[in-house]
């Protein structure tokens, strides 16, 4: 409940940040249940990129006597999260509508939307152009003498970092977006802060990344052209300045 001020207490904003966070959880949950049906048939799809590029009768093995169940709760899990991305961005920008505008908050259905469609867009881009690339050249290194013995919880760790990473950043533009139309930041900033920009890219493609470049490179090359894409997005839809506001600033002036 809003005092007389209009704002909310502390506590009605936790009290909605736990019902929100519950919503999330349980479709995860569901998510996860309808993905444990289809765990083999999903980790098969999850693991073509790399059998595409493994030697003939080269097979992924687990070690351990309980690798293997814990390897598809896992891949349960993952796909729980991935199906509920819409639920999950919603609940987001439900959480946070408070802040908006009447008119912005009509855009939340849009809004969560294009967020899933970004994230869907990036874990494609990771599993369809990453993963082909990235799995030959880690392959490379065989050779008579070594030969590479994959772990089915290996693989899956890394696979699935990638994927949701990967979702996540191509959130770039429209996060970017988002700040330019809430007159955050604006194009003219964007291109005048390219160059700290690519360092930060980097930067944060080398933590998220394993400790190798190719991987890094992997990461940093399609955050650059996001960025470019973010500043046509915050040059088309960012917070254009009122003409009023303009001619008040020239009669001060004058």
């Amino acid at each position: 409940m809003a005092d007389e001020d209009g704002k909310m207490p502390l506590t009605s904003h936790l009290d909605e940040l736990r019902k929100r966070l519950i919503v999330c959880f349980i479709s995860v949950f569901v998510g996860f249940i309808l993905s444990y049906g289809f765990k083999e048939r999903i980790f098969t799809i999850l693991t073509k990129p790399l059998i595409s590029v493994m030697q003939e009768g080269d097979k992924l093995i687990y070690t351990g006597l309980a690798e293997a169940f814990i390897t598809y709760l896992k891949v349960s899990l993952i796909s729980g999260i991935i199906l509920s991305v819409p639920i999950i961005f919603y609940q987001f920008w439900m959480f946070i509508s408070p802040g908006l505008y009447e008119n912005e908050k009509r855009l939340i259905i849009p809004i969560t939307f294009f967020c899933s469609f970004f994230f869907i867009i990036g874990c494609l881009f990771a599993y369809f152009i990453v993963f082909p690339y990235g799995f030959k050249f880690f392959l490379g290194f065989s050779s008579e003498t070594i030969k590479p013995l994959l772990s089915m919880i290996q693989y899956l760790d890394f696979s699935s970092q990638f994927l949701l990473v990967f979702g996540l950043v191509f959130e770039l533009p429209f996060f970017i977006t988002f700040l330019a139309r809430m007159g955050i930041v604006s194009s003219d900033f964007l291109k005048k802060n390219r160059r700290y920009a690519i360092l930060i890219i980097f930067i944060v493609a080398a933590i998220l990344t394993p400790p190798d470049v190719v991987s890094q490179s992997m990461m940093a090359f399609p955050l650059m052209i996001l960025y470019e894409i973010s500043i046509i997005g915050a040059k088309i839809f960012g917070k254009k300045e009122s003409k009023g506001t303009d001619c008040e600033s020239n009669q001060a002036a004058g």
